[in-house]
């Protein structure tokens, strides 16, 4: 993963629900780009937070041993601008979770200001396509740094209140 619209999450209760924030800068080049003189984070960065911090919760479900990719859209209702020096909080939670995938649906607030409504499907990969397209797409070690980096294990419990532990996750060393 190279763009990463998630700086941390503060709540990430397996199959329940995360709770993960992105601080806007006007450090951050599309800023720049999304309008000239009036900058704002654009919805589509929005909605790839929404899909990082949900396709997470999904994973883990399956042990983060498998791919979890985006796989529709299916709702996405924006209500306002979110601009330099406001943080999103983005709060996610799946409808339900299959054995070939999850629905979770999502808001984004801007403190008490309701930004966003989204929904999004995920699918997980079949054994034969993870094993020809695994090793391209997916490092264990790079899942395990980026969860480090934005403290789901900081954080993570289970549902019964026990920690997530990183040792029980086949994430490489």
């Amino acid at each position: 993963m190279r763009w990463f619209w998630i700086d941390r999450f503060t709540e990430f209760v397996s199959g329940s629900h995360a709770v993960a924030v992105k601080c806007v800068s006007l450090a951050e080049e599309h800023m720049h780009d999304h309008f000239a003189g009036f900058p704002v984070m654009p919805n589509s960065l929005v909605t790839e937070g929404v899909a990082q911090a949900g396709g997470l919760l999904v994973s883990e479900h399956y042990g983060f041993g498998e791919l979890v990719v985006l796989a529709k859209l299916s709702k996405a209702k924006f209500h306002d601008r979110v601009r330099a020096g406001e943080k999103l909080t983005y709060r996610v939670a799946p409808d339900w979770i299959r054995d070939d995938g999850a629905r979770v649906s999502a808001t984004a607030h801007v403190g008490d200001r309701l930004h966003a409504e989204i929904q999004l499907i995920y699918a997980r990969m079949g054994e034969d396509l993870q094993a020809r397209l695994g090793a391209a797409l997916f490092r264990p070690q790079d899942l395990r740094h980026w969860l480090n980096l934005v403290g789901v294990f900081e954080v993570g419990v289970k549902q019964d209140g026990t920690r997530l532990n990183p040792a029980d996750y086949p994430l490489g060393a």
